[in-house]
């Protein structure tokens, strides 16, 4: 069927994003190692996983939190940033400076990032990361805790997130990858989001086809969680929950930059409601405008194109993926 609208929730958004960043975004021709490289085109961004699920909320038009640790000059730039687009930051200071990471964006849309492994937190902080969390919970409608941990951070941490998210009545998505991830799994978040890479490695086993796709979301269901979110890269997304299974994809003229497009297209799906093949719709859309446009920037309303996003429960489980996982 042809994606033509969505059901839009009305919660306010809550994000945690443990290993925030301050990015910077460089377009150039073709990287050459060892030359001079001019570049055409830099942003500076507000990086993490879950702050760009943020700023994608926002430039929906709707309410949403981001909890971060910021330490530092890159923190307290980072902090600015999110102001200045709309964002509401509840920040948790730390001794630690923000890290900062570099982008490099070809003009055939190849993608090479240089990531720093960021400030190490304390027992303290951590706590307060936590306590946050709790005290900003209280009226979210979602809360998407996003990305790495930072050192110091248990593998169980994201895990703990999830249990002290049920016990305040609050719904969580989690997009990890590794421990982390598995060890979140046994607190049954309600949707995780992996991509083919992260859930390859979730089964441990080659992912060549969408129904390979299909069977290892199916088996991260059976380990806890209740809904699976599998972006497919240029292939599509998967969405595996009690009610079925669905498989979207997109037309896309242009790539320009895949940074956040993942994080755009988890906001998508949960301004939609988090659910069904609508949010999928709204996921796909998201993502596909994403990647149209330069460095990190998030799509608006404006810029998305939901007639060219398809939408079917006949998911097509022969399909061979573009770029298999081994």
């Amino acid at each position: 069927m042809s994606a033509t609208s969505t059901t839009i929730g009305t919660g306010m958004i809550l994000t945690v994003t443990p290993n925030p960043s301050l990015d910077r975004t460089y377009e150039v021709p073709a990287l050459e190692r060892g030359e001079v490289i001019r570049a055409s085109g830099e942003r500076m961004d507000p990086g993490g996983k879950g702050v760009n699920v943020s700023r994608a909320v926002a430039a929906a038009g709707r309410r949403t939190v981001a909890v971060l640790p910021l330490g530092g000059a890159p923190g307290a730039l980072v902090a600015d940033l999110l102001d200045a687009q709309g964002i509401e930051v509840a920040p948790v200071p730390v001794a630690g400076a923000t890290r900062s990471n570099i982008a490099l964006a070809e003009s055939d849309g190849v993608l090479t990032k240089i990531n720093a492994p960021g400030p190490e937190l304390s027992a303290e902080e951590q706590e307060l990361l936590l306590e946050t969390v709790r005290e900003q919970s209280r009226d979210a409608d979602w809360i998407a805790c996003c990305g790495s941990l930072p050192r110091g951070l248990a593998p169980s941490w994201y895990a703990e997130v999830v249990a002290r998210a049920h016990a305040g009545g609050a719904r969580i998505a989690l997009d990890t990858s590794g421990r982390a991830l598995l060890e979140a799994l046994r607190e049954q978040p309600d949707v995780v989001k992996p991509n083919a890479e992260e859930l390859a490695e979730a089964v441990g086993r080659p992912l060549a086809t969408v129904g390979d796709a299909l069977k290892a979301a199916e088996e991260l269901r059976g380990m806890g969680a209740r809904a699976v979110l599998a972006s497919l890269g240029a292939d599509g997304q998967l969405l595996v929950e009690d009610a079925g299974a669905w498989f979207a994809s997109a037309r896309v003229d242009t790539v320009r930059s895949n940074v956040g497009a993942g994080d755009s297209s988890l906001a998508g799906f949960l301004i939609a409601g988090g659910s069904g093949p609508k949010a999928l719709a709204s996921a796909v859309a998201h993502g596909a405008a994403a990647v149209q446009l330069p460095g990190s920037v998030m799509p608006t309303p404006a810029d998305l194109d939901p007639a060219a996003v398809t939408v079917t429960d006949r998911v097509p489980v022969d399909r061979e993926l573009t770029e298999p996982v081994s």
